[in-house]
């Protein structure tokens, strides 16, 4: 009897064992790498394959809307590694009237964030010549159709600006679609042809964005995905109208039919 006695004291088998033998410290240390597991797979993701972007302007109206949230494919034109120039491969190029988030080239007006992350439409790619006259916009001379513009709210189409003046050493000053303005305007502008490896991009929005009309043609190496579809969406311009069904719009004016609209 004392041989069975002693034989049931002991642990039933070796897990059982190990768990008793577990120490504080010991749980923290597991606990910890599962944390690092984690977080090291979500980096992982969001470096190359998706990540988050929310739309903070209405100069994609009506394709997108303030107050979006998208999911972005990083791996259709080639993932960038953080903190360096350097681009994996893609699947895809940039192709005509594609919606592609983008690093800015140099915005000269606003040093305190000279290159931020945008998303546009691609509307030249290269070798294109472009222009623009009268709000109607060319590609080799072909008028392109105005569906992606069509709604945009009219502004001033003979705005003149300093930052339009960089166009003037890509303009033709002379060309069978006409000669290029001496000084170019919001709509009129151009003939000018897209040098290799640099896209031409516009808003939707065109009297409502600030885009390649204003800071230039963008690098291929500063692609940096293309949208999927919103995840979430909420009305983030309920408080200027004053109609916010509460305190907490986010929580209240979410867009429940933006939810899961894919991105064209």
């Amino acid at each position: 009897m004392a041989r069975k006695s002693a034989a049931s004291s002991k642990p039933s088998n070796v897990v059982s064992a190990a768990r008793g033998k577990a120490t504080p410290a010991t749980s923290w240390r597991e606990n910890f790498k599962g944390l690092l597991g984690t977080v090291a797979i979500f980096l992982f993701i969001r470096i190359f394959f998706v990540e988050a972007y929310r739309i903070p302007s209405g100069s994609m109206i009506p394709a997108m809307l303030i107050g979006d949230w998208l999911f972005v494919n990083k791996l259709a034109y080639g993932p960038n590694i953080p903190f360096t120039s350097i681009n994996l491969p893609g699947y895809a190029e940039p192709k005509r009237y594609d919606i592609s988030v983008f690093k800015s080239p140099d915005q000269i007006d606003q040093p305190w964030d000279p290159n931020p992350t945008l998303v546009k439409r691609v509307v030249g790619l290269p070798g294109d010549t472009l222009h623009m006259r009268d709000a109607k916009l060319f590609v080799n001379g072909i008028e392109q159709r105005q569906g992606y513009g069509a709604e945009s709210e009219v502004g001033d189409p003979n705005e003149v600006s300093p930052l339009f003046d960089w166009q003037k050493q890509y303009a033709l000053a002379t060309s069978r679609f006409g000669d290029a303005p001496v000084q170019p305007t919001h709509d009129n502008w151009g003939p000018l042809v897209i040098p290799a490896g640099h896209y031409f991009m516009m808003g939707d929005n065109r009297y409502n964005s600030k885009d390649s009309r204003y800071w230039g043609i963008v690098p291929r190496e500063n692609f940096r995905g293309r949208p999927l579809f919103v995840y979430y969406s909420w009305d983030a311009e309920c408080s200027e109208r004053g109609d916010c069904l509460s305190p907490l719009p986010a929580i209240t004016d979410i867009r429940w039919g933006r939810l899961g609209h894919w991105i064209r």
